[in-house]
């Protein structure tokens, strides 16, 4: 569950999800579980007038399998140690 730990580790930190009905949302990253689901607050809709029923929306839950992509903060992520970590658990997989 390597990329778990890695999103827990981004709690607290802003985050815009795109969803694959193509909505792509903006918030603070609050939790997420083993399954990716994953809960914001402070939620912004990055097209307001294609989706302006989400403008009142303050908090949302999304479930993992509806998520396309998720785009994190480039400061906040050492690529160095995730490949490190991801070639870890891929050779322990292996074994």
């Amino acid at each position: 569950m390597l990329f778990q730990s890695f999103f827990k580790t981004l709690v607290g930190k802003e985050v815009v999800v795109e969803l694959k009905n193509d909505l792509s949302i903006k918030g603070t990253l609050q939790s997420v579980d083993q399954f990716l689901n994953i809960k914001l607050t402070d939620i912004a809709v990055t097209d307001p007038e294609r989706y302006p029923h989400m403008m009142a929306v303050k908090n949302c839950f999304i479930r993992g399998s509806v998520v396309r992509y998720i785009q994190l903060p480039q400061d906040e992520i050492d690529t160095g140690l995730l490949q490190d970590a991801a070639r870890r658990e891929a050779t322990e997989k292996k074994q």
